[in-house]
């Protein structure tokens, strides 16, 4: 029985789940090729090494190139005065809003569509589920017509189809997770400011046991909120496991005390 464990001491996001499965032996060039079978166009996956806090991980950015082509035309279409506001937050969302938002069900049959192997299908639906759920319950809209903020946007959606097909390549059977630090402090939203775990967050991880973290961050996004609370079969320390492979996959953020890494281990439970 091959297991995954993942050590989300400093959280997870989708990225970082992702790029630790990279890290511990998922083929990348497989990976490429399989998520090109999604409808959706002009991305890349770019891969780098950086330390966080002396310890080496991999890190994922998944670029628009579409919408980095696009700002870069706004960029040479505005005056030279007017670029500070080029990189609005508002500016960007707005610009997310017209192109990525998608609704859950488009979601669904994108992946359905996609000629995947079953068991990649069926992870990748289970975690959009997950968050497609407790985003209709917060915002008290069925469940089809969910416009996944987060999720909805490109990268997302290629970290999630992204870890289940790399669990599939590294032949995980069952995937075992540690407590869940989500973080303290307030996150802004689109509506005003929200304590730490934000709304959707929190109910994704109902019934899941949580860590307390003071970093007055957010730790765990949505999307890593799902694919835990999708795919976990047990939450707790690490199970009695022989460990054949380790990966680092790196956050965004320096985080003051610790890496900002997820950990996962590879092997088979004693």
């Amino acid at each position: 029985m091959r297991v995954a464990y993942l050590d989300c001491f400093s959280g997870l996001s989708g990225d970082m789940t992702l790029a630790a499965l990279v890290d511990a032996g998922a083929d990348r060039e497989k990976l490429d090729q399989e998520l090109r079978k999604l409808p959706l166009d002009h991305f890349r996956l770019e891969w780098r090494n950086v330390v966080k806090k002396g310890v080496s991980a991999l890190k994922l950015d998944v670029v628009d190139e579409q919408a980095a082509t696009a700002r870069h035309d706004d960029h040479h279409h505005e005056h030279h005065h007017h670029e500070h506001h080029h990189h609005d937050h508002h500016h960007d969302h707005h610009h997310d809003h017209h192109h990525h938002h998608r609704r859950y069900k488009e979601i669904v049959d994108m992946i359905t569509s996609a000629g995947l192997a079953p068991r990649v299908t069926e992870r990748a639906l289970a975690i959009f589920q997950r968050i497609g759920v407790a985003e209709a319950k917060i915002h008290d809209v069925p469940l089809d017509t969910v416009h996944f903020h987060e999720v909805g946007a490109l990268d997302s959606i290629v970290d999630i189809v992204g870890v289940a097909l790399a669990l599939e390549d590294l032949g995980v059977d069952q995937v075992y997770c540690g407590p869940v630090p989500t973080g303290s402090g307030f996150v802004r939203c689109d509506h005003g400011l929200y304590p730490v775990p934000a709304p959707a967050t929190m109910e994704i991880l109902k019934g899941i046991p949580l860590r307390f973290s003071a970093i007055q961050k957010e730790l765990t996004t949505p999307t890593g909120a799902g694919i835990a609370a999708a795919l976990a079969e047990k939450f707790g320390p690490l199970p009695a496991m022989t460990v054949e492979a380790i990966g680092y996959g790196a956050g965004t953020r320096d985080l003051p005390d610790q890496p900002n890494v997820l950990r996962v281990l590879i092997g088979t439970l004693s």
